[in-house]
């Protein structure tokens, strides 16, 4: 019976192990531990089912493109995990966050083309990362920040790298070989390896290096072993294949006593071709900076653009500074900008640019000077409130000063005219004319500013237009206002200005104007206003005539009242009561107040009131009726038939 309950267990126990094993791959359970063999399966993605506790994976030789975040979620018991000979080319941020046992990642002969800052997030105690045979042409400075300390292998070999996070190399003291062989590497940053003391092995071969920095490890490259430190092992250094340039800078390698690894000399010319270390140590010269070409002097218009120019050659190739008359060293700003090949570009010149640079060439065999004078032309500045132009300061070039006068220079000032049309709120056409015997003419400068702001704006303008339309202005506001010109001087080769005019202006208000108030009133107010009053007279009238008809309810008829018609009757003889009512002659009283009626109407754009009233009289009775007419745009009143 017990044999029988112990083969059940196994049984069951194979079946749950048969179960959770992916399909198409092979489980091992070896030592308490369990390893996914899935190798060259043809699988496209990383199987989902594949246990968590697994030790060991082995995806390698298959065509998975992506990995995910939930392809390895949970497997803390990773150690070893194989993805080499796929077709990855993405992996998510943090896929790898559950792995800090992993020890081994195999990425090599894959298509990735970068690593990201969080790719490898997580790999803390990761030893050995192969990334070789890839496409990659990036990696981020943070990518390797979790897994620089532990780190003891890393192969970057063959890609299309152009630089390293060096930093994090820097970090990497348990790093024991280190392969980046077959990459497009020109410089690597001095003191990189000097903290990398486990470092046994150093493949650099066919970069673009042309030098090596010199570094304290290289010295263990040597066939008799130095130590540094007791547990520090020689250096295996390979340089093949890289162009490298036999200068003075590369004198310390040569110093060092290792094997031909058959590294060659790229350059200068006189050692191209030949054996690194067949040339002797006296064949490692550099050679001092020589300024070949510079700006000795420029004359240039405040405002405008000034470009100083300096070439120098040498071995190694000199570094151009520049320094500004008050002795600052000049780099790159918002106003300044230093290029590579020694040109200094000052984008909006100011007075004090007047002065002299020094351009300075420096290398490791010594350096060269030059000078260059800068003058400037100061435009003059307009003075607030007066419109007029500023005299320049006395230290600008004698071109535009009145002691001098260039030969191709008429005697007298041209003709100048300045008018501003067509004002805005927020901008206006300003136009100029020269007259024909004026110099000819390079371009115009106009220089304009607000009366409440000292600082002046300038527009260049070709030469061939004789209008520009000023934008962008505050409205309300004064503006002064003067055109210059520029011409060749023909006496020098220098650039001659002057003034064509100055004037100012107004720009216009932006709220609406007030003039048109009156207007309104009369035209929309008022009509509301007399519409007002002859309602209200209306209403009054029709007030009237309700409590003129209850008084008359009030008294005692007379006697009956019969219809009349509204045509007129005869009078027999009678008079005319104080109401203006026909009274028979046998009635001496007035009979009381009638009843009245009123009726309103549309019609013709007036309003009638019709007041008709009505007495009896023996033996007949008459309707008067009065009519009142009131002057109105919209009504009017009608007689209605009384009953």
């Amino acid at each position: 019976m017990d044999h029988i309950i112990y083969c059940l267990l196994v049984l069951g126990a194979t079946v749950m192990i048969t179960h959770a094993c992916p399909k198409y791959c092979v489980c091992q359970n070896l030592s308490e531990s369990l390893g996914t063999l899935c190798p060259s399966k043809g699988l496209l993605f990383v199987p989902p089912d594949i246990d968590r506790s697994t030790v060991e994976l082995r995806l390698g030789g298959n065509y998975i493109l992506r990995i995910t975040q939930q392809d390895f979620a949970n497997m803390t018991d990773l150690v070893d995990l194989t993805l080499s000979r796929n077709t990855i080319s993405y992996i998510q941020p943090f896929s790898f966050g559950d792995l800090e046992t992993l020890r081994s990642l195999h990425l090599d002969n894959n298509r990735l083309m970068e690593l990201g800052p969080d790719d490898l997030r997580g790999l803390v105690n990761l030893q050995h990362l192969i990334v070789n045979n890839n496409q990659l042409g990036r990696i981020h400075d943070k990518a390797f920040e979790d897994l620089a300390p532990a780190l003891e292998d890393l192969d970057l070999s063959y890609n299309n790298l152009l630089s390293l996070p060096w930093d994090s190399v820097r970090q990497m003291i348990n790093l024991h070989q280190l392969s980046l062989d077959h990459n497009l590497l020109d410089f690597i940053p001095e003191g990189t390896f000097i903290d990398l003391e486990r470092l046994a092995r150093l493949d650099l071969t066919s970069n673009r290096l042309q030098k090596l920095p010199p570094d304290p490890i290289f010295a263990r490259a040597q066939d008799s072993m130095i130590l540094t430190t007791p547990y520090a092992p020689q250096l295996s250094l390979s340089l093949g294949g890289n162009p490298l340039h036999c200068n003075c800078e590369m004198l310390w390698l040569r110093r060092l006593e290792r094997d031909d690894d058959l590294e060659t000399c790229a350059s200068p010319p006189a050692l191209k071709g030949r054996y690194f270390w067949n040339v002797k140590e006296e064949e490692f010269v550099c050679q001092p900076p020589l300024i070949t070409q510079h700006t000795h002097r420029m004359l240039v218009l405040e405002g405008q653009t000034a470009s100083l120019r300096c070439e120098a050659t040498g071995d190694p190739s000199p570094t151009i500074h520049w320094i500004s008359p008050d002795d600052r060293l000049l780099g790159n700003s918002s106003r300044t900008a230093v290029y590579s090949n020694g040109t200094l570009s000052i984008t909006i010149t100011t007075s004090k640019d007047y002065g002299t640079f020094t351009c300075i060439a420096a290398n490791v065999a010594g350096e060269s000077t030059a000078s260059v004078e800068v003058s400037i032309v100061q435009l003059p500045h307009l003075s607030n409130g007066t419109g007029q132009p500023a005299q320049p300061k006395s230290r600008l070039s004698d071109i535009t000063g009145t002691t001098r006068i260039s030969k191709g220079a008429p005697k007298s000032q041209p003709e100048r005219a300045v008018s501003v049309s067509e004002v805005t709120a927020v901008s206006a056409l300003v136009q100029w004319t020269v007259s024909k015997s004026a110099p000819k003419v390079k371009m115009y400068q106009l220089q304009y500013n607000c009366s409440d702001d000292e600082v002046l704006i300038y527009r260049m303008i070709p030469a061939s237009s004789k209008a520009f339309l000023v934008t962008n202005l505050v409205s309300g506001t004064r503006y002064d206002l003067c055109v210059l010109a520029a011409w060749d001087d023909s006496a020098t080769t220098l650039t001659a200005t002057n003034v064509v005019g100055c004037t100012y202006f107004f720009t216009q208000d932006d709220y609406p104007q007030c003039q048109s108030l009156p207007s309104q009133l009369l035209g929309g107010t008022m009509i509301l206003v007399v519409g007002g009053i002859i309602v209200a007279t209306l209403l009054v009238f029709i007030v009237i005539l309700m409590l003129r008809y209850k008084a008359a309810d009030t008294e005692p008829p007379v006697g009956k009242l019969t219809s009349v018609s509204d045509t007129h009757s005869q009078t027999n003889g009678g008079r005319l009561g104080q109401n203006g009512l026909l009274m028979s002659q046998s009635q001496p009283h007035p009979q009381p107040a009638p009843k009245i009626k009123a009726k309103v109407s549309l019609q013709d754009e007036k309003m009638t009131a019709w007041s008709c009233s009505w007495t009896p009289i023996i033996p007949h009775k008459y309707k008067v009726c009065n009519k009142i007419k009131v002057l109105y745009f919209l009504f009017s009143v009608k007689p209605s038939s009384v009953h």
